[in-house]
């Protein structure tokens, strides 16, 4: 084999797998494709060992996170990215360890935040209330 023969075999392979709309082991999934060891997500694509995640994307070892790619071992997470070992993110990018963050990029360890900044819980709780609502996203 030759790199052309191997680069055209290993096109060809993705392809096929972008492809390919079969869940593996998967239990009371609904409009998933390619998850693996799933149970009860919904509209979801490539999760892996996730359960109750609804129109999430590549998350892997992750529960209860809605419209969401890219997650490792998060819980609760709603319009979030590439985060880590997480728990209540909504609309985060690149956080890790991090837990109630609204808004936030790039943090790690942090809990209690919106856009970056530290709040005191009851008012985190009280000004995600009133932004969830006005940006109509559901905390699912």
């Amino acid at each position: 084999m030759n790199r052309q023969e191997f680069e055209a075999e290993l096109r060809r392979l993705v392809q096929a797998n972008e492809g390919r709309t079969d869940n593996d082991r998967c239990l009371e999934c609904t409009g998933c494709e390619r998850c693996v060891d799933c149970t009860f997500c919904k509209g979801s694509k490539g999760l892996v060992r996730c359960h109750y995640c609804v129109e999430s994307q590549r998350c892997w070892d992750s529960t209860h996170c809605r419209s969401s790619r890219d997650l490792l071992l998060c819980n609760h997470c709603t319009s979030s990215e590439r985060c880590v070992q997480s728990t209540q993110l909504i609309r985060c990018v690149d956080c890790v360890g991090c837990n109630y963050c609204f808004g936030c990029v790039g943090l790690v360890k942090k809990d209690f935040h919106i856009l970056n900044k530290p709040y005191d819980r009851s008012a985190y709780f009280a000004l995600t209330a009133k932004l969830t609502r006005e940006l109509g996203l559901s905390k699912g």
